[in-house]
């Protein structure tokens, strides 16, 4: 045991990048909401994108270290403590045994991922770790994380040892030790207020009538409180269709936009069903993902279209900046 979940908070969850290949047979993909802000706080520890963080939504938990850990912290929503000293995000920090990491809300930013050194070591189920509360699948039990659970870490990698030991003979009294580097707020997603969201156009966008394409293009909506991982309901101008008529249902994936009949819009986030039978007005491009998991209920955004060349060069620049992050920790690391 690594860590013990003193209070849970709001929603605390084990998550990481998501089923793969199972779509077929109707099981969700999942993983992070913010899959940016959980890169991050991997690389920042040593591990592999991939590795098993901790989600938190809003509220944070309350944690306490059985063995000196390197943690890092990453996205928004919440502060994280220490004896009643601010832990800095985007940072490798090395915690003591012992410590009790606390978290209090902010009001930027919705979710905080926590890495540790070598990920969160739960059994994966179907190529996975992450938690999939519908079904019960991953994660600690297939739930979210109650008082007293307890979680283990897996092994640290070469690159994650020599970040620990720099860090631990720096260390001396205090309540923990961190790096003078820091990975660069560009890389965090919380950090937008009010955005903009850039979107391709659905299947059937051309199927709407011209007001509801423009008030879908140009106006603001906000998060309804109805929200939750699999979709974010959103209040604003109602659409319609020039000619309503019945679809069948067909892929949809995290990021599609769909309307319902009463005409508010719904974006499906990383829990999204494997098909739907609304239609489709737009997509939401692979590097907004995370500012949409970083809103909270009464947030608002605007939709603002783009061209598939644009979409795939935000994507590709998204990916160079973790990559540059993942050469220079480990530069900083002596690797």
């Amino acid at each position: 045991m690594i860590v013990e979940i003193l209070d849970p908070g709001l929603l605390s969850t084990v998550q990481d990048l998501g089923r793969i290949g199972h779509r077929r047979h109707g099981v969700v993909v999942g993983g992070a909401m913010d899959r940016r802000s959980h890169i991050v706080a991997n690389v920042l520890v040593g591990n592999d994108p991939g590795a098993a963080t901790l989600e938190m939504t809003m509220l944070g938990a309350t944690l306490r270290f059985a063995a000196e850990t390197l943690i890092a912290l990453a996205g928004g929503g919440m502060r994280g403590t220490i004896d009643g000293e601010v832990l800095p995000v985007r940072r490798p920090v090395l915690v003591p045994a012992g410590a009790e990491l606390r978290f209090t809300p902010t009001n930027i930013g919705c979710r905080t991922y926590l890495a540790l050194a070598g990920g969160i070591d739960v059994p994966p189920v179907l190529g996975s770790r992450s938690t999939y509360l519908r079904a019960g699948l991953g994660g600690l039990q297939g739930r979210a994380l109650r008082a007293g659970d307890r979680l283990a870490a897996g092994r640290p990698t070469a690159l994650g040892d020599r970040l620990a030991r720099t860090l631990s003979a720096e260390r001396a009294d205090q309540p923990f030790a961190t790096t003078i580097w820091t990975a660069g707020a560009d890389l965090d997603p919380s950090l937008r207020q009010s955005p903009h969201v850039h979107v391709l156009p659905g299947l059937q966008a051309t199927e709407f009538d011209q007001d509801s394409l423009a008030a879908f293009h140009n106006e603001r909506f906000t998060l309804n409180p109805r929200s939750d991982r699999m979709g974010y309901r959103l209040d604003g101008p109602a659409l319609s269709l020039m000619n309503p008529r019945d679809l069948l249902s067909e892929a949809v994936t995290s990021g599609t936009v769909q309307v319902p009949p009463e005409g508010r819009p719904i974006v499906l986030m990383a829990d999204a069903q494997t098909t739907g039978g609304y239609p489709r007005i737009a997509q939401v491009i692979e590097a907004d993902l995370p500012v949409l998991g970083q809103l909270r209920p009464g947030d608002a955004l605007r939709f603002v279209p783009v061209g598939l060349a644009e979409a795939e060069d935000r994507r590709r620049r998204t990916r160079l900046d973790l990559r540059r992050l993942a050469a220079g920790v480990a530069v900083h690391a002596g690797g």
